[in-house]
């Protein structure tokens, strides 16, 4: 049977990137799946490929109102929620601190941190009934950013340490009713957005030797696509794979933890 069979499930920042892999994941373990996304163009592809298996929601992960709604056509289409997954995020693309002004961080903080921390806040509030009535599990989006240093600049680094925090104090103030985990996830191939540089918005993707330099900085010597993180949502998000876990956070990032510079590489086939 399918890990997800009969679960109903959210995901914020689902139009894309490791939003929309979860997403197609979830509902190929047969749950049933709302998403939360910027546009009608996102809203029509989701339906355009999954048909009446999601519920799409346009809208904005900062709202309050727009959470709610989230949640509540996920409880009215398919009968309650047990997965709730903020994933909405934006990038810095690593500005260096000194070449801020005070004036651009006071700006830049609050939009960054409003998407990335308070954005998961108040989807997870906007679920908390929902979620304890089906005794169902959040699984945030971290980042390899949450444990290291030099994944991205000052504000998006923040934003995603302070997340470990987020994890670990939902996990105590919300247990038993409600598990709280994280997929951790490093460099990838998605197309996520972030604060304008120079007064142009940009794409991760977009960022020049981004592919070469994460295949030569872990382990496991490649890139990851969207897919590659998707079943860490699966394990967690399933009571009958994860019921005794809680506050746990996944690394999914080539192995970061053991990189060692100047490792070298065993031909194919060097058993030496």
């Amino acid at each position: 049977m399918a890990a997800l069979q009969g679960y109903a499930a959210l995901v914020t920042g689902a139009a894309q990137g490791i939003g929309r892999a979860v997403l197609d994941r979830f509902v190929a373990e047969g749950a049933r799946v709302g998403a939360l996304v910027r546009r009608d163009s996102d809203a029509e592809a989701l339906i355009a490929a999954h048909s009446d298996r999601v519920a799409p929601v346009v809208g904005d992960v900062r709202s309050w109102e727009d959470n709610v709604r989230a949640v509540e056509t996920v409880v009215a289409r398919f009968g309650g929620l047990d997965v709730l997954v903020p994933n909405a995020g934006v990038y810095d693309f690593s500005v260096p601190f000194e070449d801020l002004t005070g004036p651009q961080i006071a700006a830049q903080f609050d939009e960054l941190f409003a998407v990335n921390v308070k954005g998961y806040l108040l989807a997870a509030r906007a679920g908390l009934a929902a979620l304890r009535a089906s005794r169902g599990s959040i699984v945030f989006t971290l980042s390899s950013s949450s444990f290291y240093a030099g994944g991205g600049g000052v504000l998006y680094v923040s934003s995603k340490h302070g997340l470990v925090g987020t994890v670990r104090q939902l996990a105590f103030e919300l247990a038993p009713d409600i598990r709280v985990n994280a997929v951790a996830p490093g460099g990838t191939r998605t197309k996520l957005g972030g604060l304008a540089v120079a007064g142009e918005a940009r794409k991760l993707d977009q960022i020049p030797g981004f592919e070469a330099m994460v295949a030569k900085t872990v382990p496991l010597g490649f890139l990851a696509e969207p897919e590659d993180h998707a079943g860490l949502y699966v394990t967690l998000a399933s009571r009958e794979a994860s019921r005794f876990v809680t506050a746990a956070i996944i690394p999914s990032d080539g192995g970061l933890e053991v990189r060692g510079g100047g490792r070298r590489r065993k031909p194919v086939g060097d058993a030496s």
